[in-house]
Parts: C-alpha cells; structure tokens; sequence
C-alpha cells in the first residue's frame, strides 16, 4: 500500500512538475509574442523614419536642380553684362581717342579765351 501513495506522490509530483513547465513555456511564449510585437513596431517606425528621410531628399535634389538652374541662368547674364560693359568702355575709349586727335589736330589754330566780359 504503501506503494501505491508512493506513486500517487509521483504522479502528482509529475503533474504539477508538468504544470509549472507548461506554465514556463507559456509565460516565455507570452514574452515573445511581446518581443516580436514590439520589434515589428520598431521596424514599421523606422520604414516611417526611412520614407520622411527619402522624401526629404527628392526634396532637396529638386531644390539643387532649380538652384543649378538659376546659377546657369545668372552665368549667362553676367557674361552678357560683362560683354556690354566692355563693349561699352572699348566704345569710350574710342571716343576719347579721337577727341585727342581732334585736339592735337587743331593746336595750330588760335586759342580762343573763355574769358568773361563784365
């Protein structure tokens, strides 16, 4: 008889050896269904983060590509400024040239006075 409670003792010594590890597995399987569920959201939060990122930067090539373009378009007007500008100092200096011809041409006529009469 004795025995048998000693194999009652066992079983139910097993049993609830057999619970506490059902439990285990449980608890261990609750906290990584709650791993993964916090890696997932980790994850789409950074997906969020990449996408803002990508977006940012088509911005800001689209930005760069005005900018460039602007930059060309002001290049051009400053060589077309530049041109003008010489253009116009070569046409003074061809003006001032030939008034010193005229000068020096006429310095045998006879100098006239500028003198005011009162």
């Amino acid at each position: 008889m004795m025995a048998a409670v000693i194999g009652i003792r066992d079983s139910k010594k097993k049993k609830t050896e057999g619970e506490t590890t059902a439990l285990q597995l449980k608890k261990r399987n609750e906290e990584l269904e709650e791993e993964l569920r916090q890696s997932k959201e980790r994850e789409e939060h950074m997906r969020r983060q990449l996408h803002a990122a990508l977006e940012r930067l088509r911005v800001a090539e689209d930005a760069e590509e005005r900018l460039c373009s602007q930059l060309g378009e002001l290049e051009a007007e400053a060589v077309e400024q530049a041109r003008d500008y010489h253009a116009r100092i070569v046409s003074l200096m061809n003006q001032l040239s030939l008034s010193h011809t005229l000068l020096n041409s006429n310095t045998n006529l006879p100098s006239i006075s500028l003198s005011s009469s009162s």
